[in-house]
């Protein structure tokens, strides 16, 4: 687990919460951070422990969503929350067709 955390050192990376809400997997901090608190997240393929885990791009994110395993790759880290369309510019699903 440390050499993933490692390789965001170098390169810029956002809190796992804060990305979650920016995607619009979650609505707010606090439900990003009660997914977190579920063990529903996993990044890397590693539980996510802490919310202030980061995150940079080329991570996957695999989380529980409404019922439905979504694993998703970090294209681009995102300034702001956006729009759902604009949101989808930053991560690619990895396990729909």
């Amino acid at each position: 687990m440390k050499g993933e955390e490692r390789s965001c050192e170098t390169q810029p990376s956002i809190r796992i919460d804060r990305l979650l809400v920016y995607l619009r997997f979650a609505r707010t901090r606090s439900a990003a951070h009660a997914v977190i608190e579920s063990h529903a997240l996993r990044r890397n393929g590693q539980h996510v422990r802490r919310a202030s885990e980061n995150v940079c791009v080329g991570d996957v994110i695999t989380l529980v969503q409404g019922g439905e395993v979504r694993i998703v790759e970090i294209l681009a880290l995102p300034a702001r929350r956006t729009s759902p369309a604009a949101a989808k510019f930053h991560y690619r699903e990895l396990n729909r067709n």
